[in-house]
C-alpha cells in the first residue's frame, strides 16, 4: 500500500514552543515513533509544514543587514533540507540500517495569475502580541493577520499546478525507499515570460500540495497529521462532535475555518473525489489507528451515511 502522510506544523514545533533546534529533534523523534512502523510495512512518503522554520530564517535574514534578504523560495529550500533531515536521521535511528531513506527538495509550480497573490493568507512565522506585529508591520511592509489571540505575517499562498520531481519520487518508491518530499508545500517556482523557471516569494499550502503529490503518486491513502485527533462540528461549543467518516459531497455542508482545518478538509475532499481512495484527518500518534478506520475523520466516496465518534 503506498501512504503519503502529511505532517502538520505541530509535528516539529508545537505552537508558542521556543525555536531552538533541540525541540525541533525531540519533536521529529516523536513523529519518527508514529511513522516508523508504516514506513517498515508500506511504501511511505513524508512531506511536512514549514511555516515557523521559514518565518525564523526570515527573521534572521531581515536582522543581517550586510546583504540583501534572501527570498522566500530560497528560505523553503533550506527549510526542506533541515526539517527532512532531521525526520530522515530519527526515521533512521528505529528502523534497520537497510531501509532506504531520502529526503528530497521538491520545486512545484504555481501560476503567477492567481489570486492569492493579491490576498496574502499563509502564516509564517512566529506569534506576536498586536504592539510588536503592528511595529514589524511598518519596519518590514509585512500583511498580518490575527491567530487565535495572537498575531502572526501572512504572505500569499496559491495553488500548486505542478510537482517537478514527481518522477524520482516514483522512483524511490519502487525501490523500497521511505520518502521526505513537499516540506513546506514545495519551493514555489514560476515560468517567466521570458520562459525560464524561477522562484516565486509565496508559501504554498502543504495539504494542497501533498494532496496533489498523492494523486501524481497514485497513492493508496491519503493522511493529514494534524493536533487535533478528528474533523469536529461546533468545535470548542458544549455541541462539539467528531466525524468519524463521511463523502466528499456531505463535508460540503460545513464550513470549516480558512486558516485551519478548512483547507485540509478540501485537499481530503479533492483527494478522495478525483482517485475514489480514502483521506484521513487525524493526530500524528494515531495514523495507524485512523488508516484501520478506527480513530480520526476519514473522507471517501464510498463511506456511506456521515458517522460520528462514539
Amino acid at each position: 500500500m503506498r501512504i503519503v502522510v502529511a505532517l502538520g506544523g505541530n509535528a516539529l514545533l508545537r505552537r508558542g514552543q521556543e525555536m531552538t533546534a533541540a525541540n525541533q529533534r525531540e519533536n521529529a523523534r516523536t513523529a519518527a515513533e508514529a511513522l516508523a512502523p508504516i514506513g517498515a510495512a508500506e511504501e511511505l512518503v513524508v512531506t511536512h509544514g514549514n511555516g515557523p522554520q521559514v518565518g525564523l530564517l526570515a527573521l534572521q535574514e531581515a536582522a543581517y543587514t550586510e546583504v540583501e534578504e534572501y527570498p522566500l523560495d530560497v528560505l523553503g529550500a533550506e527549510t526542506e533540507g533541515m526539517i527532512g533531515y532531521m525526520i530522515e536521521q530519527e526515521l533512521g535511528n528505529l528502523l534497520p540500517i537497510e531501509k532506504p531513506l531520502a529526503t528530497l527538495l521538491t520545486m512545484v509550480e504555481v501560476d503567477p495569475k492567481d489570486a492569492a497573490f493579491q490576498d496574502p493568507t499563509k502564516f509564517i512565522g512566529p506569534v506576536y502580541d498586536k504592539e510588536t506585529i503592528d511595529k514589524m508591520a511598518a519596519e518590514k511592509g509585512w500583511s498580518v493577520k490575527p491567530d487565535g489571540d495572537k498575531w502572526r505575517r501572512v504572505v500569499p499562498s496559491p495553488l500548486p499546478k505542478r510537482i517537478f520531481q514527481v518522477r524520482p519520487i516514483s522512483w524511490l518508491l519502487s525501490e523500497g525507499t521511505i520518502v521526505i518530499a513537499a516540506g513546506g508545500g514545495g519551493i514555489p517556482t514560476m515560468y517567466g515570460a521570458d520562459g525560464k523557471l524561477t522562484g516565486v516569494e509565496c508559501v504554498i499550502d502543504k495539504d494542497r500540495c501533498s494532496a496533489l503529490l498523492a494523486k501524481d503518486i497514485e497513492a493508496d491513502v491519503f493522511v493529514m497529521a494534524t493536533d487535533a485527533d478528528a474533523v469536529y462540528l461546533d468545535w470548542g461549543t458544549a455541541d462539539q462532535k467528531a466525524i468519524q467518516r463521511a463523502t466528499p459531497e456531505s463535508m460540503d455542508a460545513f464550513d470549516f475555518p480558512a486558516g485551519s482545518m478548512g483547507p485540509k478538509v478540501e485537499a481530503a475532499q479533492d483527494f478522495a473525489r478525483v482517485t475514489g481512495k480514502k483521506s484521513i484527518i487525524c493526530a500524528l500518534a494515531d495514523v495507524a489507528d485512523a488508516i484501520a478506520g478506527t480513530k480520526g475523520t476519514t473522507i471517501a466516496v464510498d463511506a456511506g451515511e456521515i458517522a460520528y465518534h462514539g
